[in-house]
């Protein structure tokens, strides 16, 4: 009886030691439908699933932490359910930060993006910077989604960035801006297109705004860093959606590789197809194939 109990006691005791490492192996779920998971993904100063462990030490594999830029009204955590939890498993520190965001109550303050961009570059660098000091990086990767994808431009060209970032990746990216409101319809309501109430950065989007000229002016791109342009043709609100294009960076649009690709303004940050081209990007020494999937505007995969 003595030695039934003791192996009993050690069969526990290897179930009990071994339950922690097999929970913390397990991947996190990655969903690839945009509007259900930002819906459900969370408050505004809560992390999106894999991210902002400031514990999280880089890798030998992946030495550069990265830094989600979310876009216009995003946050934190809702821009990022998918990436969050994706390059979670895939052994990268990943952080995000909401940027731009109002004074005041919530909702309101869960809407992150409104703030004129040269603000929200400021949050940015003070981010970066952070990022940087846990980690003991000396640079990071940056993934930016719609305005996310135009601001950090002011990061690395006047606020010292530069020479802090190795990869500029973007979704849905506007380098020539875009066009908020109409013409048409700014003349109906009296007012300039590029003046939008509560969302200043919604009007230095547009392309004639001085932010716009003061990014382009001398040249978008700067020395040293890899820049990933990843557009649709589906983009309802950068428009046209080649607007994302841009010399002397790689650009790559959904569609040229999958026809069934349908993913929009919003859905490009959830895409199945577009995470492969991410992947890629962060990690070309070790690139992965580009499998075409189905993806419906807003809800991707099914």
């Amino acid at each position: 009886m003595r030695r039934v109990i003791t192996l009993a006691a050690v069969l526990i005791g290897l179930v009990l030691a071994g339950s922690p490492a097999t929970a913390a192996t397990q991947p996190l779920p990655v969903p690839y439908n945009f509007l259900p998971s930002a819906i459900l993904g969370g408050m505004p100063d809560a992390n999106a699933p894999g991210t902002n462990d400031w514990t999280c030490k880089p890798s030998a594999a992946h030495p550069r932490p990265v830094v989600l830029v979310h876009g216009t009204a995003g946050n934190q955590s809702t821009n990022w359910q998918t990436y969050g939890p994706l390059l979670k498993n895939n052994g990268y520190c990943v952080f995000a930060l909401t940027y731009g965001a109002l004074s005041a109550p919530y909702p309101i303050n869960a809407l992150g993006g409104m703030a004129s961009m040269r603000t929200s570059a400021v949050q940015l660098k003070e981010f970066a910077d952070r990022v940087r000091a846990a980690t003991g990086a000396a640079k990071v990767d940056l993934i930016g989604h719609s305005q996310g994808t135009l601001m950090p431009a002011y990061y690395l060209k006047f606020l010292g960035g530069a020479s802090k970032v190795h990869n500029y990746i973007s979704l849905a990216p506007l380098w020539h801006g875009t066009e908020i409101l109409p013409p048409q319809l700014a003349e109906a309501l009296g007012m300039k297109s590029s003046a939008v109430p509560v969302c200043e950065a919604c009007g230095e989007m547009d392309p004639g705004s001085s932010f716009i000229k003061e990014i382009r002016e001398g040249g978008v791109a700067v020395p040293g860093v890899r820049y990933t342009n990843i557009m649709t043709k589906y983009d309802e609100l950068v428009r046209p959606y080649t607007s994302g294009s841009e010399v002397g960076m790689t650009n790559i649009v959904l569609q040229d590789r999958c026809a069934i690709d349908y993913s929009e303004h919003f859905e490009i940050a959830a895409d199945r197809n577009a995470t492969l081209y991410v992947l890629n990007a962060l990690d070309p020494a070790h690139p992965r194939p580009i499998v075409c999937t189905l993806s419906l505007p807003f809800v991707g995969a099914l």
